[in-house]
């Protein structure tokens, strides 16, 4: 009996079926934009190779290398740097800014979380359930699927300062603390926002994690400073106060790239339990709110 082998250029073990799969570090966003932008790269080197030959030269390999990258899913400047793009990022954002509104205005329109969506695009509405918890729904960045979960107040200083926490359990672990300041000519109120949304840990946060990507945080900390136009605007048209002024004059704004004790829970944590885990642990990224 003849037994028929395949040449050993086509056969491929599981070892090597492994080490491809480890050699992966792009997310698969990230190999669709770039094979969709190595094509249009050559194609434009191709179309002017007799025109212009040293650009269209430059165009086809960096078209290549495009592509390349989108269908291998490697990219080894993120390999030398150390990098993976399939890993989960943890969005951290914050922003302080000078409103040129009363520190009580600013203070009751933030009280009422239902008024989120109204300048946070990212978010598809929030729904007050009682006075201290509300239901959230996240737009996704591609498609129409929504991602929804349960918060709560956990500090409230009427005036001054707000804290709230994603429920235990839920499909993403949102934590947010926002404080409210006189400005020195007392007219206005400076404000300071911290805000971060994480994977949870457990099933829920592999189906997930693909939203959290730099795309969103970009997305996120857009909107945080959408809230600076949005208070100009009484009733839909500009205030006649500060007509002739710009409504916000930015401070400082930043994004938090590592853990520390922005945002960790005073009480107890028990809403955010991914919190307590991860404070006093620098520089893996996670949200860490200080309420």
């Amino acid at each position: 009996m003849t037994t028929l082998t395949a040449p050993n250029r086509w056969r491929e073990t599981t070892a090597d079926i492994e080490r491809r799969s480890e050699s992966i570090n792009l997310s698969q966003a990230e190999r669709t934009i770039s094979i969709a932008a190595g094509v249009k790269l050559a194609i434009s080197g191709l179309k002017g190779i007799f025109k212009s030959p040293f650009s269209s030269i430059i165009k086809l390999g960096a078209g290549g290398y495009l592509l390349n990258r989108g269908v291998t899913g490697h990219c080894e400047l993120y390999s030398a740097m150390g990098r993976n793009s399939l890993e989960p990022v943890n969005v951290n954002i914050r922003s302080s800014y000078l409103v040129n509104k009363p520190r009580q205005e600013v203070y009751d329109f933030w009280r009422k979380l239902d008024n989120l969506p109204l300048f946070m695009k990212h978010l598809e509405s929030v729904e007050i359930i009682s006075d201290t918890k509300s239901h959230w729904v996240l737009k996704l960045p591609i498609g129409s699927a929504h991602v929804s979960w349960d918060a709560e107040i956990v500090k409230d200083e009427p005036g001054y300062s707000i804290g709230w926490s994603s429920l235990p359990d839920s499909m993403i672990d949102n934590a947010g603390k926002v404080t409210f300041q006189d400005s020195p000519d007392g007219e206005g109120t400076l404000i300071d926002v911290v805000i971060s949304y994480r994977p949870p840990a457990g099933g829920f946060g592999g189906s997930i994690a693909h939203i959290l990507n730099p795309v969103f945080k970009n997305l996120v900390d857009n909107d945080i400073r959408n809230f600076k136009q949005y208070m100009d605007i009484d009733g839909g048209m500009p205030s006649e106060k500060y007509d002739n002024e710009p409504v916000a004059i930015i401070i400082e704004e930043t994004i938090i790239d590592s853990a520390g004790d922005e945002l960790k829970n005073e009480q107890d944590s028990k809403y955010s339990p991914h919190l307590d885990e991860l404070n006093g642990k620098p520089g893996n990224g996670a949200p860490s709110v200080r309420l």
